[in-house]
């Protein structure tokens, strides 16, 4: 289902309001650094581990989990943005402002990986500029690079 820019705007505002009073989950200057099984690009872990279990964790009775290769491509394709919040556990990175390699325009994020599958329907990313929303071509490219570099990185750990 594909949400409409107004519902996209509503997700991202809530997501920020809702991290927001979370803080940086590790408390130091670097926000990936402390987190377990995140290496320099979110990898971590060795290839026997399964990549739906990378970043799991039960509360009560859910289970949580976000898949490793798409949490590693969103880093690695967004590397330009400052990382402002993460949490592994739901699969949300918020990004602050930035601009790309060559570009003008100062670029936000909030990326909510929803599902272990490394799937398109598990990729939600909401992007925005001062002015508002991107558009939905814009939106569309960025999640077909973090699509296509997920892949990359699945079959370059000899998974596929």
């Amino acid at each position: 289902m594909a949400l409409t820019g107004l519902s996209r705007t509503a997700l991202t505002a809530t997501l920020l309001i809702a991290l927001g009073a979370c803080g940086n989950i590790s408390g130091g200057s670097n926000p990936l650094g402390s987190l377990p099984g995140i290496g320099s690009i979110g990898l971590g872990g060795g290839a026997s581990e399964d990549a739906t279990r990378q970043a799991a964790r039960t509360r009560g009775a859910e289970n949580v989990a976000v898949n490793r290769y798409l949490w590693a491509a969103t880093l690695d394709v967004l590397s330009f943005l400052p990382i402002e919040s993460v949490d592994p556990f739901t699969g949300v990175i918020v990004f602050g402002y930035g601009r790309p390699p060559g570009g003008g325009r100062a670029y936000r994020g909030t990326i909510h990986i929803s599902d272990p599958a490394l799937d398109a329907r598990s990729l939600n990313v909401a992007l925005a500029t001062s002015g508002g929303p991107v558009s939905n071509a814009t939106q569309h490219a960025v999640e077909d690079a973090i699509l296509a570099r997920a892949r990359q990185i699945r079959i370059a750990d000899g998974k596929l």
